[in-house]
């Protein structure tokens, strides 16, 4: 007994150790974000701003006006609920299918859903940005059908996992009163999923949120622009960076989605747990 506590004891240390790896970017950029900019140069990364070296106001301002943060922030949050709402509707019809028709095509859609989940983004990310072109998907508008695609492996797997938990004979009670498949699914799936919609479309969110890669490739920068790409604009002549309005950018990028997080982890942990009941 004394020996499953201590090894508990040191198991909680070191995962609250490891911890400070994740919380260590987090605190720096906080703190170097209410500091003026010379004092971002020239101290250190963790030194608490005093009176003298406070810009924090400024910064934020910076950050809001000079780039122009709220069309950057509007096309990320356009591109993140459309995304999102798009998987979860569609991803949860498919895991809908798969799970109930037995069949040796729905059985391999569903092994071709697994097998996206490691293909690497690098292996297609040149031939994405012409063919985004070319179908004019380069809007924040528009974007959402290749987030469809990329994020589909991951809402497919979880979604069928939990669905394999569902007993079939609600869905045929359903029937018996009358509804057909469309509205079985939307007025009795649909609301059972609700504890994997939610981890589901909490995961998608933090993946939208903070993505640059493929928006960077797929829209049209002259015109749209997400967060994460606009805190790469803060340069000056010969390569100077603004240090100051990055970091602050960067920050208010950062907590909305921290926000989300706290608020719903638990719901994370209960879908996840849920669809691994029986998957």
């Amino acid at each position: 007994m004394k020996t499953h506590a201590m090894r508990d004891r040191i198991l909680s240390a070191f995962l609250a150790i490891l911890s400070l790896a994740w919380v260590y970017p987090v605190v720096m950029i906080l703190l170097n974000s209410l500091k003026k900019e010379t004092a971002i140069t020239t101290g250190t990364a963790f030194e608490i701003p005093t009176a003298e070296t406070f810009g924090g106001l400024e910064n934020y301002m910076n950050a809001i006006q000079s780039q122009g943060f709220p069309a950057a922030f509007w096309n990320t949050l356009v591109i993140t609920l459309t995304s999102v709402v798009l998987i979860l509707i569609c991803c949860s019809m498919c895991a809908w299918f798969i799970t109930r028709v037995k069949t040796w095509y729905s059985k391999a859609l569903y092994y071709l859903f697994v097998f996206s989940m490691v293909v690497p983004f690098q292996m297609v990310m040149f031939t994405l940005s012409s063919t985004a072109n070319r179908l004019n998907l380069d809007t924040p508008y528009s974007i959402c059908i290749i987030y469809l695609g990329f994020g589909a492996g991951l809402a497919v797997f979880m979604f069928c996992g939990f669905m394999k938990s569902v007993p079939i004979e609600v869905e045929e009670a359903a029937m018996i009163d009358g509804c057909g498949p469309v509205r079985t699914f939307f007025l009795v799936v649909l609301p059972i999923l609700k504890p994997t919609l939610i981890s589901v479309g909490i995961l998608e969110t933090m993946w939208l949120w903070n993505d640059y890669l493929l928006p960077y490739l797929s829209l049209d920068r002259t015109k749209y622009m997400t967060v994460p790409i606009l805190i790469q604009y803060f340069r000056g002549s010969f390569g100077k960076v603004e240090m100051g309005p990055m970091m602050a950018s960067i920050m208010l990028n950062i907590i909305p989605i921290i926000v989300v997080y706290l608020l719903c982890q638990k719901h994370i942990i209960k879908g996840v747990a849920a669809g691994a009941v029986k998957g």
